[in-house]
Formats: C-alpha cells, structure tokens, sequence
C-alpha cells in the first residue's frame, strides 16, 4: 500500500519538522497572552464595578434643583446588577485561570524533550514502513498508535489556543469589546455619583457654604430624575452586557477548548484506526 505509507511518511515528517519550528508554539504563544490580557481587561472592570456598587449600596443622593427636593436611591437602582456582578467577578477570574493554564501548557508541550521524542518516533516509524527488515514488520502498527499519541502530547494544546482564538476573533471579539466599553461607562457614572453624594460630614461649616452657591449653580440645570433614569438604563442594558460576557467567556475558555480538544482525539483516533489496513 505505497498511498498509505506515503501518508503516513508525510505525517510523521511534517509534524517532526512543525515540532523543531516552533511555528505552532509561538502562534500559541501569542494568541494566548492576547487572551490574556482580554481577561485580564474585562476582570479589572468586572472587580471595579463591583467595588463601586457597593461603596453606592444604600446611597441617598439629595439634590434641590429650583427649591424641589429630589433624593436618588441608589441601592435600588443598583440592585438588578449587584449579585449578578459579583457572580460575574467569579466567571471572570476562574476564565482568567484557565487562559493563564493554557499558557502553561503550552510551556510543557513546547518542551524539546517532546520534540526530540518525537523526531525519534518519526524515524522509527519511517523505518518500520520502508524498511521492515530493520524494525520488525508487526511493530509498524505499534509504531504508527506511538506517533499519534507523541503528535498529540506535542501538538494538541497548541491546535486548541490558536483554534479558540480564530473563532474568538471571528465571532466573539467584537461583542466583548462593546460590552466590557458598556460596563466602563456603567461604572464611570456610578463613580461619579458617589463622588457627588461623598461630601464628609465633618466638613467646615464655611467650606460648605462656599460650595453651596457652586452646586446650586450646576444643579440648577441638572435634572435628577433624568439622572436618575439615564442610570436605570445604564443598568439595564449593562445586565445584558454582563450575561453576554460570561457567555463569551464560558465558550473562550471552557467550551471551545474541550470541543478543539475532543476534535482532535477523535481525528487521531479515526487515524489510528485506519492503521490496521496498512
């Protein structure tokens, strides 16, 4: 069968030449740390926003636009998002450790040791097809499960980070940046009304005088229940940014890896099988 053994000799000299290139590795490499920082981006707004809200939770701001008094609750309006952040925070830093695994794991699978065991494989196998009569015939087969297995040990961690990342950039990388810019502006107009509604208690009397005549100059041409409702919608919309980053996340760093994962298993596994009709 000169077609299979052709192949199977193209297989083993292409991986063995991939392998000492490093080409797969450091396309890795890169995808990953690119990963990386993603997560890390959308983790510190995720660890912000949470902090911000809790510093709101309970937080009256009262504003006397014109003489009519106007208290914001922001406890109530935060409430939607609160709990749903902090189980955010948590997706966020177990997607986090994941892509920092990956990254190990490529360290490992880009172990010379791997190449070299590798190369070794290689050349038995090609000996074990054109040369029976050095290695002996029955061992081709053997030779050939070994091969896939060593290409799967060097190989498999590499195909699944630059596999998930095609399909991240290609379909998911868009939505992601959208949602975590939503959740900064979220954050951002909370920050600015805590800052608003912290002035100390223990302020000198004079101090807050002075600051009276400048706030009722601003106020007056401030409506707080549009403040109110633009950040209600901010809030809303920012629930379904947050449903859709875990979403993202879940798939980048769980799901697509285990699918790349099984997909390759089964390639070599169907390969393996083909080799008893050498």
């Amino acid at each position: 069968m000169p077609a299979r053994k052709i192949a199977w000799s193209v297989v083993a000299i292409v991986s063995t030449a991939i392998a000492f290139s490093s080409v797969a590795d450091d396309a890795g490499r890169q995808q990953a740390d690119q990963a990386f920082r993603n997560a890390l981006v959308t983790f510190a707004v995720a660890r912000t926003l949470n902090g911000v809200i809790s510093v709101a939770q309970g937080t009256e701001l009262a504003l006397e636009p014109g003489g009519v008094g106007v208290v914001l609750t922001l406890g109530q309006v935060l409430d939607p998002i609160n709990d749903l952040v902090e189980r955010f925070s948590s997706v966020m830093l177990v997607a986090t450790s994941s892509i920092g695994l990956q990254s190990v794991l490529l360290r490992i699978s880009a172990w010379r040791g791997l190449s070299l065991m590798l190369a070794a494989v290689s050349g038995f196998t090609l000996l074990a097809l054109w040369w029976p009569r050095v290695v002996a015939s029955r061992l081709t087969h053997a030779m050939i499960r070994l091969l896939l297995v060593v290409i799967f040990l060097r190989f498999a961690v590499p195909v699944l980070v630059i596999g998930t990342t095609l399909i991240f950039d290609e379909f998911l990388a868009e939505n992601q940046v959208t949602a975590t810019a939503a959740l900064e502006t979220t954050r951002d107009q909370i920050e600015a009304i805590n800052e608003q509604a912290n002035v100390p208690d223990t302020a000198d009397r004079s101090i807050i005088d002075q600051l009276g005549s400048m706030l009722d100059d601003s106020l007056e041409s401030m409506n707080p229940g549009e403040q109110l409702e633009r950040l209600r919608k901010h809030v809303s919309s920012s629930v379904g940014h947050i449903i859709d980053l875990i979403v993202i996340f879940v798939l980048q760093t769980i799901l697509l890896p285990l699918g790349f994962l099984w997909l390759v298993i089964r390639t070599l596994k169907s390969l393996g099988e083909r080799v008893t009709r050498l």
